[in-house]
């Protein structure tokens, strides 16, 4: 068959449309997960889901499932989606651009009147960020079996609300049971996130894994004192011990290439301009696409917070996060490499520097992504920017993978 195309205008008018809800100043979105302005994201695309066709289910954790009917709904469906939860700074693109092209797939298939022996089935994942709920990728999570329903549920924000009753409160506590979902194959597509697509002036990025991760929270906690009449020799200043260990993510992560290390968290106790700071809360995010450096990088961490120790504050560590480095599924990186190659774009294999709901699916389901480029490779940030040809580009791509996975009758 023939490669086909997407409507490009629809898809990011969809996008354009989409990105007023939570729509900030500086041009980017915050909606975050739960939310107010989560639930008419949702409610949105939900509607424009069934004016395609689609039929939509909720699961007990949120996730939203929408789906075209295949000739023999017997079989597993061939799917695809992401997140519509964005950063509390997001942008137009992370995420929403994935559960749009999945979208516009059916709307595109409908307009050519394509009929697929597999069910096509698109996935709206809860939660993907982590902002406001810790850790990331709850709806996949979950589904997965990489988290429980019930400890998830049972996670509360900063300020103490429970997420099983925000799940409540915005009407998307479903009923479907979030055990036994499979798929024939998945894939995401997403903006890239990074720098790698542009600098190297390729369009599309065939993701064939996505780096293994290692979060942390880190207490540190010193002695609370007058800043004017303690004596420098005589502190114990969490704030200083804090930033040693900063100092000492970067040093690790540089030591481990290509391994990534960011404190991007920090709340300071009492944060009082004139009394010595006594308790440092603060995350460490580690990253390697090699197990055993980043088995290597969470020793280093551990030896570094031991030197920290033998001088200064006492520090607490709790790594409550990890998922080993992803391998996705031949069969599915050919299909994303097949369609690119015969939609003619440029294209090169890449490995996600990012977590993705993609990689909690790949625990039960033939898996790949679709990476595109973005501006200077920026995302969690308003001035995150993509172009309409790109998009148009990752959205092609990703209808005909599905096609050749879906097999059209």
């Amino acid at each position: 068959m023939e490669a086909l195309k997407i409507n490009s205008d629809r898809l990011w008018d969809s996008l354009m449309e989409m990105a007023k809800i939570g729509g900030t100043a500086k041009g980017g979105c915050c909606r975050l997960a739960l939310t107010d302005l989560d639930k008419q994201g949702r409610e949105l695309y939900i509607k424009w889901a069934e004016e395609a066709g689609c039929i939509v289910k909720v699961d007990a954790i949120g996730n939203i499932m929408c789906t075209r009917p295949g000739e023999d709904m017997s079989l597993a469906p061939v799917g695809t989606g992401s997140h519509l939860d964005t950063q509390p700074t997001g942008g137009k693109f992370d995420g929403v651009y994935g559960v749009l092209a999945g979208l516009e797939v059916v709307r595109s298939m409908n307009d050519q009147g394509i009929k697929t022996k597999h069910p096509i089935e698109i996935s709206v994942w809860t939660n993907e960020e982590g902002s406001r709920f810790a850790p990331a990728m709850m709806g996949s999570g979950v589904v997965s079996g990489r988290f429980t329903l019930e400890e998830i549920l049972d996670k509360t924000d900063v300020d103490g609300l429970r997420l099983g009753d925000e799940l409540e409160r915005i009407g998307f506590a479903g009923e479907t049971p979030v055990t036994g979902r499979s798929f024939h194959a998945f894939f995401e597509t997403h903006i890239e996130q990074g720098p790698y697509l542009e600098a190297e002036q390729k369009q599309v990025g065939v993701v064939t894994g996505g780096q293994g991760q290692r979060w942390y929270n880190a207490t540190l906690t010193g002695r609370e004192s007058h800043a004017g009449t303690t004596p420098m020799h005589l502190r114990s200043d969490a704030l200083i011990a804090s930033s040693q260990l900063v100092l000492k993510v970067e040093e690790i992560a540089k030591a481990h290439p290509p391994g990534c290390g960011t404190v991007g968290f920090m709340q300071v106790m009492p944060n009082s301009r004139n009394t010595i700071p006594g308790e440092i809360s603060m995350s460490i995010d580690l990253r390697h696409p090699i197990d055993q450096e980043l088995t290597k990088m969470d020793a280093a961490l551990k030896l570094a917070i031991a030197e920290i120790e033998a001088t200064g504050p006492s520090v607490a560590l709790d790594p409550f996060w990890y998922y080993e480095p992803i391998h996705f599924n031949a069969e599915c990186i050919n299909a994303v490499r097949q369609a690119t190659i015969d939609l003619g774009y440029s294209h090169m294999d890449i490995i996600a520097g990012a977590g993705h709901d993609a990689c909690y699916v790949s625990d039960f389901a033939a898996t790949s992504m679709i990476f595109t480029p973005c501006l200077n490779g920026i995302s969690h940030n308003e001035i995150e920017s993509t172009t309409q040809q790109e998009c148009e580009g990752g959205c092609s791509v990703l209808l005909n993978a599905m096609l050749t996975m879906a097999e059209v009758v």
